[in-house]
């Protein structure tokens, strides 16, 4: 594959992502799990119920990523003596990922999980994830990205930690390779400020590189994804808890059910929104008879007797907007009337003399 063939669209399972397509919206668990095999397939039916397109999870697998050496990102409560230590409690069997990414198509999910080793790529591409998602510490990592490649899938790169060289780099590799991609904007801080969510690099993204472009939030707040669906985000990544009373280092940084199911229902109404454009004409012409409860007519202010030749203090405006309109006020002054007419009732043509 050649340059020529990235396109602004690429699909993962049978959803369309790029322009003019509804958000697509993924639910990510990281290690909210815990280590917890049920747990993780509680969050699975979480994803379902909160409207996600996919569920994501991190496939760890301790002795292929990491070292003693690795420091803690932040304090955690329970056990574990080291960063390696609390990486080996968040693995999974081979066959308990397999339940899992069962477990998520059955719901309608898209199953996706990133990968931190090449067992891991090996692990997932034998359950046929249908995208690659690429954290934002491994943007770099020339070695895995490569290997990803063979399997023609898209990639969906977050981007958290990334100065723009680093990510002309990557964009120049999936290039280079003729890979579909998206770029996620994030911010690699747990929770992230509002004032760094940075959605105006969404739009930079899209124009720099021609490709799908999105958020994947850390903020713990539902109002940048709700603001990347109202400004055309194609991908939005949230971090799910099911509890903001459960213990782990993400629950801060995350949204609950019932706050990412808002994202999901703004997304579907946008979508219908943006699918059927208002010709305002149109739209007059069916409202008319709202129009016409709403608007006025003219009317005889007071009680006015026949002969009575009109004079402008004599006429007023009252609903409904049936009769005589406003703008013909003026051209009924002088006019002389052919019959009675009381003030509860708005004047006709054929109560004026010389009108039809």
């Amino acid at each position: 594959m050649t340059e020529t063939d990235v396109k602004a669209h690429f699909s993962i399972g049978s959803r369309l992502i790029g322009p003019g397509q509804p958000a697509y919206l993924i639910a990510e668990v990281a290690q909210a799990h815990n280590g917890s095999i049920d747990k993780a397939h509680e969050f699975i039916d979480a994803a379902s119920e909160a409207g996600a397109d996919a569920v994501k999870f991190q496939t760890h697998i301790a002795a292929a990523e990491s070292t003693l050496d690795e420091p803690f990102r932040v304090p955690l409560e329970g056990g574990d003596k080291t960063r390696f230590d609390y990486w080996k409690r968040m693995e999974f069997s081979p066959p308990d990922w397999s339940a899992l990414a069962d477990h998520a198509r059955q719901k309608g999910l898209d199953f996706l999980s990133s990968a931190f080793s090449q067992e891991a790529i090996d692990l997932l591409s034998r359950l046929e994830v249908p995208a690659w998602k690429i954290a934002s510490g491994e943007t770099g990592n020339q070695v895995m990205l490569e290997s990803m490649m063979a399997t023609g899938k898209p990639f969906l790169i977050s981007t958290g930690m990334s100065p723009w060289t680093e990510i002309d780099g990557v964009v120049a590799t999936m290039h280079r390779y003729g890979a579909e991609f998206a770029l996620l904007q994030c911010t690699s801080q747990y929770p992230t400020p509002l004032e760094n969510i940075g959605l105006e690099i969404i739009g930079q993204y899209k124009h720099r590189y021609n490709s799908p472009a999105g958020l994947s939030d850390h903020s713990g707040s539902v109002y940048p994804s709700l603001a990347a669906v109202a400004r055309g985000a194609d991908i939005i990544e949230m971090h799910l808890t099911l509890s903001r009373d459960d213990p782990g280092p993400d629950t801060s940084s995350s949204l609950t059910v019932s706050e990412m199911r808002l994202v999901a229902d703004a997304r579907n109404a946008l979508a219908v929104i943006d699918a059927n454009p208002v010709d305002k004409d149109r739209l007059g012409e069916d409202l008319q008879g709202m129009r016409d409860l709403f608007t006025r007519s003219i009317a005889p202010s007071r009680p006015l007797a026949k002969g009575t030749v009109l004079e402008a203090d004599m006429l007023g405006l009252k609903k409904p907007g049936t009769g005589i309109p406003p703008g013909e006020l003026e051209a009924l002054v002088g006019k002389t009337l052919k019959g009675d007419v009381s003030p509860d009732r708005l004047l006709k043509r054929d109560d004026i003399d010389g009108e039809t």
